[in-house]
């Protein structure tokens, strides 16, 4: 029986290694572009940065030091000049498509930095394997930018797995959905017709502002803003305002809002305040063919009739009054049932109070609009 020689004995005393072993290994030496490590093997072990990680601006002397124990995957034995060629990145692969696997199929939900920011959606890397989530995946809004996404911690569900095509998708705008459904579920637990509520405007158009109550939007509708009037809610109104609003009505999943609080309503006290037989002042807030209609406060408009204006002919208001003028009249008559008050500058006029008496007319409102319309409907 031969010998063996010491180099044969020496080969012996090394473990034998195959390519895609995981082995472990201890760092020798860290250079910024590739550390060294001893795998128990005749010859040690090659991790370049570009099998350590995809990131392209990273210095290994800041990862690993001397002395520090590494688990690595083999990817050659032999690069040609008898060093062994590692890979910590494929193994973290291989561990992290695993991770997404077990995700998957849990609907376990992940975190995870944005790494890239692309015209088609997010990337983000967990466990070495980067998941793409486009931007219909994003959110439950459209975005036409994300960049402000950049470098953000965000959640998300793996939708789609299929390591052959190393396809993986994730997707934010479920989470979005069902984390709002629970919030709008509790939200409508929690409040009834009549409650004051706070919210913030969401959005303000023509007709109306949309307010977040946190769960659910509500409509604060342009009638609904104040006890006066309101031409443009834009004007009003700015997103992100803080507002304190009653709830009128709730209708299924619609929630109808008003800054129109009872106890701030104009007409209490308007019976004594606007009597029949009383001089008020106010401003000319509107006119039509048969009348200007004054506004005595917010929220408590009169009308003066064009038959009561002065005691000569008078075709149109628009001919004497001019909008935002101050006039002084006498209320000739209070409905407080239907909210409306009839003024004439004409009853002040008259020179004795009989005369002025004769003079003043009784006017129905709704059937001098009503006759307005028909009128101007004909024409």
């Amino acid at each position: 029986m031969s010998e063996l020689t010491f180099e044969q004995m020496l080969d012996e005393s090394f473990k034998t290694i195959h390519a895609g072993e995981v082995v472990e290994g201890t760092v020798i030496d860290v250079k910024p572009e590739e550390i060294i490590l001893n795998i128990g093997y005749k010859s040690d072990g090659i991790l370049t940065k570009n099998e350590y990680t995809n990131e392209p601006n990273v210095n290994l002397t800041t990862i690993a030091k001397p002395g520090d124990t590494m688990e690595v995957k083999v990817l050659k034995v032999n690069d040609g000049e008898g060093q062994v060629l590692l890979t910590y990145k494929r193994l973290a692969a291989d561990r992290g498509n695993k991770r997404i696997e077990e995700a998957y199929n849990n609907r376990e939900v992940l975190t995870a930095k944005v790494a890239q920011v692309l015209d088609g959606g997010l990337s983000v890397v967990v466990d070495e394997v980067r998941i793409f989530i486009p931007a219909s995946l994003v959110s439950d809004v459209y975005e036409k930018d994300l960049s402000k996404y950049a470098g953000q911690e965000i959640q998300f569900v793996i939708s789609e797995y299929n390591p052959k095509r190393r396809r993986y998708i994730g997707d934010r705008k479920q989470l979005i959905l069902a984390e709002k459904a629970e919030l709008q579920k509790k939200l409508f637990e929690s409040i009834h017709e009549g409650d004051t509520v706070e919210g913030f405007v969401k959005n303000v158009t023509d007709f109306g502002a949309f307010v977040d109550l946190g769960g659910a939007d509500g409509l604060l509708h342009i009638s609904e803003m104040s006890w006066g009037r309101v031409e443009n809610p834009k004007k009003v109104f700015k997103v992100g305002e803080k507002l304190r609003v009653l709830i009128k009505e709730i209708s299924g999943s619609k929630i109808a809002l008003s800054l129109k609080f009872e106890e701030e309503n104009p007409w209490r006290g308007a019976a004594q305040k606007y009597a029949v037989g009383s001089i008020v002042t106010g401003k000319v807030a509107r006119m039509t063919d048969f009348g200007a209609f004054i506004e005595l406060e917010p929220g408590v408009d009169a009308l003066l009739h064009v038959s009561q204006i002065s005691k000569e002919h008078i075709e149109k208001p628009a001919d004497v009054l001019k909008i935002g003028e101050e006039i002084t009249a006498k209320v000739v008559d209070f409905n407080d049932a239907d909210k409306k008050i009839s003024l004439s500058i004409k009853a002040m006029l008259a020179s004795e109070p009989k005369a002025a008496e004769e003079d003043v007319v009784s006017v129905d409102i709704d059937a001098v609009i009503a006759d307005g319309q028909q009128e101007d409907g004909e024409a």
